[in-house]
């Protein structure tokens, strides 16, 4: 076994817990039914008008916005591809496997899980330098061409959650509960989980 084998190994590792985690707790924002965040508002809307489940949709949202990558001059890593294929499959088992929540408090529940799951997996799996998930390198991949980050993201969300929500995507308090705390959840727990590389910095999300 090489050097670098046990830190591969824990990457590895870091990286499909953290997809596993956030496909849980993407379902568990639908099974909340109280609003979620923006991506899958707009995810929900195109389940609802096609009758494609959310992890087919999810596939095939981010595929689409793979295409998008080139003229911003994009670069996928492993991690952004394993995004794009499995958390979609990975939402659609978990949507089968969760039992509907009917109390109030059990949705607010599953809600609270949810926001702050997604804050870990994406700690997890952006912590290990592989590359940014399909809908995040849109972004950064704006912010290249000069765009602010905060503005062009701001466009990008505010976009997908209004064709979501006309789509017939469910809005409400968990999306403002999302959109006002996933930012200092995720700024609290990247910086805890990212792995140093011997090679030199990992990439961003």
């Amino acid at each position: 076994m090489t050097r670098s084998s046990p830190l591969l190994l824990t990457r590895c590792l870091r990286l499909s817990a953290g997809l596993v985690l956030y496909g849980a707790c993407m379902a568990l924002l639908l099974k909340a039914d109280l609003g979620a965040d923006p991506w899958t508002v707009f995810t929900q809307g195109i389940a609802r008008r096609t009758g494609w489940s959310p992890g087919a949709v999810l596939l095939g949202v981010s595929v689409a916005v793979f295409a998008l990558w080139v003229p911003l001059r994009q670069r996928p890593g492993a991690g952004t591809v394993a995004n794009a294929l499995l958390v979609g499959p990975l939402l659609d088992l978990a949507l089968w496997a969760l039992p509907v929540p009917h109390a109030l408090p059990v949705r607010v529940l599953y809600l609270l899980a949810g926001v702050l799951g997604i804050a870990l997996a994406t700690g997890l799996y952006v912590g290990v330098g592989w590359g940014p998930g399909p809908r995040d390198g849109l972004m950064t991949g704006l912010a290249r061409l000069g765009l602010p980050l905060a503005v062009g993201r701001t466009l990008v969300e505010v976009s997908v959650l209004a064709a979501g929500w006309l789509l017939g995507g469910t809005v409400g308090p968990g999306t403002v509960v999302f959109m006002a705390t996933i930012g200092p959840l995720v700024g609290y727990a990247l910086p805890r989980l990212t792995l140093a590389s011997r090679a030199g910095p990992g990439t961003s999300r």
